[in-house]
């Protein structure tokens, strides 16, 4: 079986999904914009070639890349880079090489768009906030005098937080409206919950093989825009009205052989949308959950969820048993920010629950922090405690 890999040393853990790939017997090719000589050496020992290009961006450098490497080992079973950011591309390569395997540019708007994403909610019969796309100001208006402030704004077609704002009046609508540029924006009503997720790794015939779940505490735009630090969590065990939700978006997004990673809002009060506790569409990733968060559920799941993804592509079944179920938490701070406690000390207070720590990828800090603790915990009131004391701010000179 012949594997490309696109860009596989971002995220950094992602070397893992390639040892998996090849422990499993499989020939896997990269191609990336990172020189050879500075990926790990992990990395380089997992992939049988590896293409560099001097900018992933540049579609005809990568279409030169994969065309070397089908010319020099032959037929491509799969290409994937399970990040969201290249979903479109990925797509496009499959299209242009008839690799059958995978999502092609015609499925790209209902996965991509969170416009069209409201489609395929409603398809699983899964509640989802009330929307507009953005135009003028008389339509902005009019979607604001039927939800009421607040309003969440962001691009139709983004990626992670980015570029999102909660508007809390028409003065701060005005200031939107006075500096977006042409890229298309959603408008949705506010919706007041945590941000959940239905993690899983998904067989040919979309079974899930392998399920999970996170919940962030706090408000995530208020981590990336405000820069606070960052409180999240992988579950011990996914609620059972979040595991059927997620199981029947799997089905209405007819989701094959990926690891995907769907978000959802776990309601803190009645509204419209339902009833405090219960849950809502938020946005579908068609890939694995950000940064070290596959890491966490294998301290969370006493497993190795990378195996268990090689072995879905290869087996089209998970050979890995999960084990011993805990709380894996991962407390982010932020270098704009001083703690009471020291990197050592924190290290030395929890030196029983810490499992990693040290300092995440420039492109990972803007959600998670710029330097993270991850521990395990078997209860909620020792992971809240710990959350409480590692991320324990100093009093304002």
């Amino acid at each position: 079986m012949n594997f490309i890999y696109i860009s596989p040393n971002f995220p950094e853990n992602h070397w893992l999904f390639c040892r998996r790939l090849q422990e499993n017997g499989v020939r896997v090719l990269g191609i990336g914009d990172c020189p050879y000589h500075k990926l790990s050496w992990e990395l380089r020992s997992s992939l049988a070639e590896y293409y560099w290009v001097p900018s992933l961006e540049d579609y005809d450098e990568v279409y030169r890349a994969v065309a070397f490497l089908i010319h020099k080992y032959g037929r491509i079973d799969y290409l994937e880079s399970n990040n969201e950011y290249w979903l479109e591309q990925d797509a496009a390569l499959r299209e242009d090489f008839n690799i059958a395997s995978g999502f092609r540019p015609g499925d790209m708007p209902a996965i991509k768009r969170k416009s069209r994403m409201k489609e395929g909610y409603a398809r699983a019969g899964i509640p989802a906030a009330r929307w507009h796309l953005v135009e003028d100001r008389a339509g902005c208006e009019a979607f604001v005098r039927e939800v009421g402030y607040p309003v969440i704004v962001k691009p139709d077609n983004g990626v992670g937080a980015n570029d999102t704002w909660k508007l809390n009046g028409p003065a701060e609508l005005e200031g939107f409206l006075a500096r977006k540029d042409r890229t298309q924006y959603i408008m949705e009503e506010f919706i007041d919950g945590a941000i959940v997720s239905y993690d899983a790794i998904v067989n040919s015939r979309g079974e899930a093989i392998y399920e999970a779940g996170n919940l962030t505490i706090g408000s995530i735009l208020d981590n990336v825009n405000q820069l606070k630090s960052c409180r999240l969590l992988i579950r011990d065990r996914l609620p059972e009205q979040l595991r059927e939700m997620g199981r029947a978006a799997l089905k209405a997004f007819g989701v094959r052989k990926r690891m995907v990673h769907f978000e959802f809002f776990q309601l803190n009060r009645d509204q419209p949308i339902g009833k405090a506790g219960e849950f809502a569409a938020l946005e579908v990733n068609m890939r694995p959950c950000g940064g070290i968060l596959p890491t966490m559920m294998n301290y969370a799941h006493s497993t190795d969820v990378y195996q268990i993804w090689a072995d879905m592509m290869v087996y089209d079944r998970s050979l890995k048993q999960v084990g011993e179920r805990q709380l894996c938490g991962l407390a982010g701070r932020r270098r704009s920010r001083r703690y009471v406690l020291s990197v050592e000390q924190a290290l030395r207070e929890y030196r029983d629950q810490i499992v990693e720590a040290g300092p995440l990828d420039e492109a990972l800090a803007t959600d998670m922090g710029d330097y993270c603790f991850m521990a395990r915990f078997r209860d909620m009131e020792g992971l809240e405690a710990f959350f409480d004391r590692v991320l324990e701010e100093k009093p304002a000179d």
